[in-house]
């Protein structure tokens, strides 16, 4: 049994504007540590909004885990990949660390 991930990536600026809204509201609402934010990006991308099924989110976290560096961040930076290709990829990962970021510095 493979995975599929969605065939074909949206292209274009609507896209990669999508992705980045996403990621930028979860990287402003959740909390935790990895495995807390790999559990809302599966309720969020395979229950809510259905763009991966359960296998294919289940290959791209254990291939994350086996990776060096954060499992959530890499998670997340393929799922907007699959999505809006590469720009979906950088979307994914600014909205999701900017706010943690600032937040750091801020504090710091």
């Amino acid at each position: 049994m493979t995975a599929d991930i969605e065939a074909t990536p949206y292209k274009g600026r609507h896209a990669f504007l999508e992705v980045l809204w996403i990621f930028l509201r979860l990287g402003l609402t959740t909390f935790g540590g990895p495995i807390a934010h790999l559990g809302y990006f599966r309720y969020e991308f395979v229950e809510r909004r259905k763009w991966l099924d359960e296998a294919a989110y289940s290959d791209i976290v254990a291939l994350c885990q086996f990776l060096p560096g954060p499992a959530s961040s890499q998670v997340g930076i393929i799922i907007g990949m699959s999505r809006a290709g590469l720009a979906g990829g950088l979307a994914a990962w600014v909205g999701f660390t900017l706010p943690s970021a600032l937040a750091l510095i801020g504090f710091a």
